[in-house]
């Protein structure tokens, strides 16, 4: 355990944006996990809602940026792929 004020304010600290970061991180595996089940007409309605949660995971740092463009190419590559297959 910390005996210094500022180590124990720091543990405080990351304690709260831990909590925060979790609710964001669960909030856009969850997007994902929805969008990639659903079938190939309701991928593109749901496309815009998806992209969103990355976006707000990204801003508020969770992801790195270059993970968000990661997941966005990702699914609009597996959401073209199936359009041409159907």
């Amino acid at each position: 355990m910390a005996n210094i004020k500022s180590a124990e304010k720091r543990i405080r600290q990351t304690a709260k944006k831990q909590a925060k970061n979790k609710g964001v991180r669960s909030r856009l595996k969850t997007a994902l996990k929805v969008h990639r089940a659903s079938e190939t007409a309701a991928q593109k309605d749901k496309m815009p809602g998806t992209y969103s949660e990355i976006d707000i995971a990204r801003k508020k740092g969770v992801i790195h940026r270059n993970a968000a463009a990661r997941y966005k190419s990702r699914l609009a590559k597996k959401a073209g792929a199936k359009a041409a297959k159907a």
